[in-house]
């Protein structure tokens, strides 16, 4: 059956990481949310309808993948990109229905030629409309609002991807083991990965998976349920319980409960806690995050200019792509910040920083020099042998004029504190 995924208006509540990327690109757990919602609906073909600024770039990074345009036959399932699937595989997909958590839709079932939606906006109307007309059933799963509930929901979703995927051991013979703590059954470690010596692999309170070619260094420590992605290398670091590394990162110093999207470093000593990290982000030495207020309370974070009650007490901070910090930035619980970033130490920094600026002595200023930042990135992204391609380049272009609304509102607020 073919599988059409989509974005609705909640995309813009989960950047900045969805400022660079479609929203199902998200990881979750062991894996990202489009292939979750693929393998629940055992999808023999997979489609997608983005925000516009973002389609040439998945064309590139999903072949297969027709995107905002494409043809269907017989039944299609269309998909909010926000969902988490339940871990059961749907087995009830044999007339039009429309998937419901709670009392917004996340799925409907309907014959190709009722679905002809070419916008994100349009297929959320589409859907608003077929959950009027359509036979409705719980879906189960979650519907993601904002980034720290992926976050909090993370080392629950590694141990249950685990459950639902069929694991063969294929630990070469001559590979080291860690030493393990727990249950040796929760170990899946890739044939292909290297673990030194004095490497120890707590399996007490869940799985820990290790990727193809991932290399962990002597003395380090992992803590399940945590995730080594693919060529991501650990060094010496403590990898605490909830942790998903995406693929091509180089980690060190201490990490509890996060997810690096892929590709970036926090290569020294520092910490970070309950955070987000998009792709091309490098942490400078010392870099700490504070992940719990002083008095325990409730944290709050900015999205889209509205401060919002989290109602958890553990969140750190989330940063988008190609953001870097200089050694000793301190960045404060709950913070957001957009891409294209470059913040430099004084003190605690502000709680909410716009895409494409400058941090400098507590004062934000414009990275406007789009050519030398667009540079930058080029460079990064070839000690990782990857391309800065066209596409790249206008999805980046595209973001840097979409926040530039957010900019001069911060700098505007900026003006006020200072009069």
């Amino acid at each position: 059956m073919d599988v059409c995924l989509y974005e609705d208006r909640g995309a813009a509540d989960l950047e900045p990481l969805t400022l660079t990327r479609p929203v199902f690109d998200l990881l979750c757990g062991q894996s990202s949310l489009a292939e979750k919602q693929a393998r629940h609906f055992q999808a023999t073909v997979c489609n997608a309808v983005v925000r516009p600024h973002l389609a040439d770039v998945v064309r590139l990074q999903s072949p297969g993948m027709a995107v905002n345009d494409f043809a269907a036959t017989g039944l299609v399932v269309v998909v909010n990109g926000r969902w988490l699937p339940p871990a059961a595989i749907a087995l009830n997909l044999s007339g039009p229905s429309v998937g419901v958590v709670g009392d917004e839709p996340v799925y409907a079932v309907v014959e190709a030629k009722q679905f002809t939606a070419r916008t994100p906006d349009a297929v959320e109307e589409q859907m608003e409309q077929w959950k009027g007309s359509l036979p409705c059933r719980d879906a189960g799963g979650r519907l993601f609002r904002w980034l720290w509930e992926i976050v909090a929901h993370n080392g629950d979703q590694i141990i249950a991807d685990c459950a639902a995927t069929e694991y063969r051991h294929a630990v070469a013979g001559a590979q080291v083991l860690p030493a393990l703590i727990g249950p040796r059954e929760r170990l899946r470690l890739d044939r292909t990965a290297r673990i030194d010596p004095f490497v120890v692999a707590d399996l007490t309170n869940g799985p820990i998976v290790i990727g193809p070619d991932a290399v962990v260094t002597a003395f380090s420590r992992l803590e399940g349920p945590c995730v080594i992605g693919p060529r991501s290398r650990v060094h010496s670091a403590n990898i605490r319980a909830g942790t998903t590394i995406g693929p091509d990162c180089r980690v060190g110093g201490e990490i509890e409960c996060s997810i690096i999207q892929g590709c970036s470093n926090k290569a020294h000593e520092g910490f970070l806690g309950h955070s987000y990290l998009g792709e091309w982000v490098n942490l400078g030495a010392g870099t700490q995050t504070s992940d719990l207020r002083n008095d325990y309370g409730e944290v709050s974070v900015v999205v889209n200019g509205r401060l919002i009650r989290t109602g958890q007490n553990k969140i750190g901070c989330f940063l988008g792509d190609h953001t870097k910090t200089a050694v000793g930035t301190l960045l404060n619980t709950g913070t957001s910040v957009g891409a294209f970033c470059n913040l430099l130490p004084d003190g605690l920094l502000p709680r909410r920083i716009p895409s494409f600026v400058r941090c400098l002595e507590g004062r934000l200023t414009y990275n406007d020099d789009l050519e030398n930042q667009l540079n930058t990135a080029g460079r990064v992204m070839a000690r990782r042998g990857r391309e800065l391609t066209p596409a790249h380049e206008a999805l980046y272009r595209a973001a840097f004029e979409e926040t530039a609304v957010d900019r001069f509102d911060a700098e505007r607020r900026a003006l006020r504190r200072s009069a």
